[in-house]
């Protein structure tokens, strides 16, 4: 049993390669903030070298509407957990200083979140995204 939990919600009427642009970005939040997040490096019987996994299995859910993101959002600032964003607005950039910039003209309140990662005690996030299903 893993005593710590990674889980992505995605806002459900994003397109597919949004959604998988979400997941991809807030994936890496995690594994650059956390390096206890990291897996080992997979090394083949020739000695061929790839990179590693995130340790932890990272779960998806879905949320139907605005409301429910934002819900958890709360719920998951109200745990004090690890919290990674993404938000509409970020399809439109170009670079990361202007996804920082993007950022840092809104409050947390007033974010168009479309996706978010938590990360923390599995039962910290379990009760954060309570409601919530998985994605499919």
């Amino acid at each position: 049993m893993y005593d710590k939990k990674v889980a992505i919600v995605i806002k459900d009427d994003l397109l597919a390669w949004q959604k998988l642009n979400v997941v991809s970005f807030l994936a890496g939040s995690i594994a650059i903030q956390f390096p206890e997040t990291h897996g080992q490096d997979f090394i083949t019987a020739d000695q061929e070298k790839f990179l590693p996994f995130i340790k932890h299995p990272t779960l998806i859910y879905k949320a139907d509407t605005a409301e429910k993101l934002q819900r958890a959002f709360r719920r998951s600032r109200d745990r004090e957990l690890a919290i990674g964003i993404y938000t509409r607005p970020l399809f439109d950039t170009h670079s990361g200083e202007e996804n920082v910039a993007e950022i840092a003209k809104h409050t947390a309140d007033t974010l168009d979140l479309v996706g978010i990662i938590v990360y923390g005690d599995h039962k910290k996030v379990d009760k954060a995204l309570d409601g919530l299903k998985f994605h499919e």
